[in-house]
């Protein structure tokens, strides 16, 4: 990420921040836990160009590109005040790439985030909406296997952006979407010799539901599952 486009984003969170509702409720000191499944896109074009231009295979019909595979993810975050959230974002997702005259592959990525997320509060619903702006970054194991190959890992630092917003049903439960732009790469090994990297980062789209805990949840409150 350029040094300009991250002082874009800062200034956007600032002033995305600075429109808060003040008439919302209070999110300052309140956890949460999203569960989230959806579509991660990532077309590997480096991938694909760097494999059909390898010595020996630049004759070959070229392939079409993967749309992406599934991915799941799990949110677990707290409210250091109204306006900003800390949260780690457990993820796993996979991906098949084809590749001409070679046994598919199979590429595998899991890790954690750590991120900021900077809230706003919007009178929409029956308990209103929560749209969020945030940075992601963490540790990333990267996993790529041809077919009867042995698996190849890659631990790399991730890094991303985020964008979404949580549909608050009620004062707990809620319905969250979220886009997610991440950054990362894994190494490809075929017969021991590097061929590229892949993209373990992409493109993520995801739906699923949101539990905020009550703001007077502590010890003497049981706990909700």
């Amino acid at each position: 990420m350029r040094p300009s486009h991250l002082l874009t984003l800062v200034a956007t969170l600032v002033a995305f921040t600075a429109s808060a509702q003040d008439d919302g409720p209070s999110l300052e000191g309140v956890g949460r836990i999203s569960i989230q499944g959806g579509w991660r896109y990532a077309a590997n074009t480096t991938f694909y160009d760097h494999f059909y231009s390898v010595p020996g295979n630049e004759g070959l019909t070229r392939t079409s590109p993967s749309r992406g595979g599934p991915l799941v993810a799990g949110t677990f975050a707290y409210g250091i005040s109204d306006l900003v959230e800390l949260g780690i974002d457990l993820f796993a997702h996979g991906q098949r790439i084809q590749l001409t005259g070679q046994p598919q592959l199979t590429t595998v990525g899991y890790g954690a985030l750590i991120g900021l997320r900077f809230r706003s509060w919007l009178d929409i619903g029956p308990e209103g909406m929560v749209p969020f702006l945030g940075l992601l970054t963490g540790p990333i194991l990267a996993t790529a296997a041809f077919e009867g190959q042995p698996l190849h890992e890659t631990y790399s630092q991730a890094w991303g952006g985020t964008v979404g917003a949580t549909f608050r049903l009620n004062p707990t439960w809620g319905i969250s979407a979220e886009f997610r732009q991440i950054f990362a790469r894994g190494a490809v090994v075929l017969n021991n010799q590097n061929v590229g990297s892949f993209n373990a980062g992409g493109s993520w789209l995801t739906v699923g539901v949101n539990y905020t805990f009550p703001k007077d949840f502590g010890p003497s409150t049981k706990a909700p599952f």
